[in-house]
């Protein structure tokens, strides 16, 4: 187990451009989600049909076949990702010191593949809410769009937390493939080429990969069980 102390460095940087990539595909999940599950309860049906298309495609597609569209079609579509090099995203890349074309691809792929399965459990938490509320506030002349922001997705979102944080502890675990499609120095692929490269053992070096993972995930699971002893406390 010598492995994990003289390579500490590295699966240090490894877990800390994964923990990166987890955060900023979470963020663009939820948000993403979100907007689908509005989309998918929409009074307008062509909003409907297309949450309903989007969540259908991507909740039973195979993650390996969004990675690989990800990591060999977008390149594909500009030289160098210069289509995602949105100014504000940009910059936020390089103050992480993480402004990689590959990186961007794999937050596309971990964000819209999560974000199918953000949008089932927010659009749970809004079947939660009871509809006598939402009918309550419709009769005092709130919009379909101020009914939601006042009333119906703060409540959703309180009830769906739990499968919400279940879903994120899925793809911080999903986000092992990233290194496998092009992403050089994430944890999964530093393990790789410690094995390949250096001739490191391989399940010493692939214990530490899990461990990174586990810093990552059990935390959160321990969150959630927490969240969830609260809730049921309060009923």
């Amino acid at each position: 187990m010598s492995v994990l102390v003289d390579h500490f460095d590295v699966f240090a940087s490894g877990l800390w451009l994964t923990f990166q990539l987890c955060l900023l595909s979470a963020i663009g999940a939820l948000i993403l989600g979100t907007v689908a599950a509005v989309m998918r309860i929409s009074p307008i049906p062509p909003l409907r049909w297309v949450g309903t298309a989007y969540v259908t495609v991507f909740r039973n597609c195979p993650l390996t076949i969004v990675w690989f569209f990800a990591a060999f079609g977008l390149p594909a579509l500009g030289s160098n990702a210069d289509f995602l090099r949105i100014p504000g995203l940009t910059s936020v890349f390089s103050r992480l010191g993480v402004d990689i074309p590959y990186f961007r691809f794999a937050i596309v792929a971990l964000s819209v593949y999560t974000g199918a399965f953000v949008c089932e459990a927010i659009r749970s938490g809004i079947n939660a809410v009871p509809t006598g509320q939402a009918e309550a506030a419709r009769a005092i002349g709130l919009t379909f769009t101020q009914n939601l922001r006042h009333v119906v997705l703060p409540q959703a979102w309180k009830a769906a937390i739990v499968p919400l944080g279940s879903v994120i502890i899925a793809m911080i675990k999903n986000s092992a493939l990233a290194g496998f499609f092009g992403l050089v120095g994430e944890l999964s692929n530093s393990g790789v080429n410690l094995t390949s490269a250096l001739g490191e053992p391989i399940i010493p070096v692939f214990i530490g990969v899990s461990i990174g993972f586990l810093i990552m995930t059990v935390p959160l699971g321990l969150l959630l069980d927490h969240l969830e002893r609260r809730r049921a406390v309060a009923r």
